[in-house]
């Protein structure tokens, strides 16, 4: 145990200071001695400090450091100098804590959040069949850093002040004209806002568009990033199922749980990879607008349809539709570029223009330069082109794969699109403990039941991503995942690795 040091007035005169390097300088030293005398009540409030002669002769040391040492504590408000000397600050001290205080309510919002577990932990980002990992050795680093180069000498010193805080008009441009011709959006540059990735453009949608206590569809089950954003809003949440045509709502839950905000996939639903068809399509939409609701649209996935055409964006399907457009570039470049857009509907723009300048403050303004140039080369549309028939090929093998080892009753939904399959097993295996089991192994599928906050018998399975995954390996890679979820139905350890 460390003695504790006097630091009486009479012992501020007498106990020398730490000659040794490795304790601080002289100033410093003292500076922490005097502090602590003052915060600990040694020093009581009005009580008058050494002269600094006196205390520089005493302690050995120079009156510059004392003079120094006392002007620093003056400006932190410890001690105040008048024409007698220097006295002590009168300071509210905080009362003592007493073992069995309770600790500050821990506020309700953080409380919701914490009831968010994640499916996986955030060190295995590189591990085998992860779910919304793309291929990164496919990135073309070249054609990346000569963007980047031309963004840095083009904008010069100037760019690394505060941007536009929606973001880089040439960024916001040329994302519209992207998504008009890629996904059939309808949208001018002044309705695109940056923000860093979907999770905060979704986030963005909650904070403008809606008051604590009211209601959010998700899908379910479904994404769970917008559920995190819905809580931080403190919006009462409403699961909505989903089957073979997407987000089915009935004219009850219209009635029964009349939403603020309804979170989709249209294009391509995570997690089961459901398509939300024309009807539902116009029908969402005419209900929203009939009830005051909006609908966030995340596009997620979408890029890449690995069968005919891409399906189109819901926002473009008519005019001045109710639906606020997300999209991010972590799946189509890389994550750690933390890009993303919100297509505000043409209506809303004039009404939330003001609080978003307040809310954002623009930044990453080389790498937003340096993604326009990036569409605007071509260079991106050609990206994409090569990891559609990666990502084509991958989905392939992992569906022969599947097939040929997963040697357990099971049902494969999606493959049409993105960077996953779910694979549907008997609720008598145990999804979270299969996943737990796997990650031991380096191989990070997701827990099909931990996407639904209304888990049915048909939401228990494993989630496979296959963007981060070679080919090769997913053989070897199913056998392993049949191998654990036999043991996780029986009970029994799972067998050695051949």
């Amino acid at each position: 145990m460390v003695p504790r040091l006097d630091l009486s007035p009479t012992a501020l005169l007498e106990s020398p200071l730490d000659r040794n390097r490795d304790a601080g300088s002289m100033q410093r030293q003292l500076h922490d001695r005097l502090k602590r005398a003052i915060l600990d009540g040694s020093l009581a409030p009005g009580s008058r400090l050494p002269g600094s002669r006196a205390l520089a002769e005493a302690l050995g040391i120079s009156r510059n450091t004392v003079a120094a040492t006392y002007e620093h504590l003056a400006a932190e408000g410890y001690v105040q100098p008048d024409r007698q000397g220097t006295r002590v600050t009168a300071l509210s001290s905080p009362a003592p804590a007493k073992r069995t205080a309770r600790p500050p309510g821990t506020p309700a919002t953080a409380q919701r959040l914490a009831k968010i577990r994640p499916l996986a932990s955030r060190a295995e980002t590189d591990a085998a069949l992860r779910p919304g990992v793309p291929a990164l050795s496919h990135f073309p680093f070249a054609a990346w850093r000569g963007a980047l180069d031309r963004a840095i000498r083009g904008a010069g010193p100037a760019a690394l002040g505060y941007g536009d805080p929606l973001g880089e008009p040439r960024l916001r441009a040329a994302i519209a004209g992207h998504l008009s011709v890629a996904r059939g959006v309808r949208c001018e540059p002044g309705q695109v806002v940056i923000a860093e990735g979907a999770q905060e453009a979704i986030s963005l949608c909650v904070r403008l568009l809606s008051n604590p206590g009211d209601t959010g569809w998700v899908e379910d089950p479904g994404y769970r990033g917008v559920k995190a954003a819905m809580h931080a809003g403190d919006m009462r949440i409403v699961p909505v199922r989903v089957d073979t045509e997407g987000l089915c709502a009935s004219a009850a839950d219209w009635q029964k749980h009349p939403p603020r905000l309804v979170y989709a996939t249209p294009s391509h639903q995570y997690p089961v990879g459901a398509v939300l068809s024309i009807a539902r399509r116009l029908d969402l939409i005419a209900q929203a607008r009939k009830h005051g609701a909006w609908i966030i649209e995340d596009d997620y996935d979408s890029e890449f349809r690995h069968t005919g055409e891409p399906i189109g964006a819901m926002q473009g399907l008519v005019s001045d539709a109710p639906v606020l457009y997300v999209g991010t570039f972590s799946k189509t470049m890389f994550p750690s570029l933390r890009l993303g857009f919100l297509v505000l509907p043409r209506q809303l723009v004039p009404a939330v223009q003001a609080p978003l300048e307040e809310m954002l403050r623009g930044g990453h303004r080389y790498e937003q330069l340096a993604m326009a140039d990036f569409i605007e080369s071509g260079q991106f549309s050609r990206h994409l082109g090569r990891m559609r028939r990666l990502y084509r090929d991958r989905q392939q093998a992992l569906r022969l794969a599947l097939h040929k080892h997963l040697k357990v009753p099971h049902e494969i939904d999606g493959g049409y699109c993105g960077l996953h399959l779910t694979v549907r097993l008997p609720a008598r295996f145990d999804d979270r403990k299969i996943a737990a089991e796997a990650l031991r192994h380096r191989i990070a599928p997701s827990p099909l039941s931990g996407f639904a906050m209304q888990p049915t018998e048909r939401d228990n399975g494993l989630v496979l991503g296959y963007g981060n995954t070679a080919a090769e390996l997913f053989e070897p890679l199913v056998k392993r995942l049949s191998q654990l979820a036999r043991a996780a139905q029986h009970g029994t350890p799972p067998a050695s690795a051949h």
